[in-house]
């Protein structure tokens, strides 16, 4: 992979922050993969649809949704009622 060095203009406490957070031990390469999974958990969407087309290629998957009925009756507002009153 390749690496590619750049500068960011950012609020000087909260790098500061960031960088205590991490830890100074590791210094400057470990302070670099900590802000590389940042991006990369920002990105990880796009990460996983991309992998989807990859593995998927020029097939589409169907667009067509099933309903599917419960097999027990069940009362959705009951449902939400208890849960809202359970944290009560």
């Amino acid at each position: 992979m390749k690496k590619v060095k750049t500068s960011v203009v950012i609020d000087g406490e909260l790098w500061e922050r960031f960088k205590s957070r991490v830890g100074g031990e590791g210094g400057l390469r470990k302070l670099s993969r900590a802000v590389e999974e940042a991006l990369e958990e920002e990105l990880c969407e796009n990460m996983v649809i991309e992998a989807i087309e990859r593995l998927l290629g020029s097939e589409k998957p169907p667009l067509e949704v099933t309903p599917v009925r419960p097999k027990v009756a069940t009362d959705a507002g009951r449902a939400v009622r208890e849960m809202r009153e359970s944290r009560l």
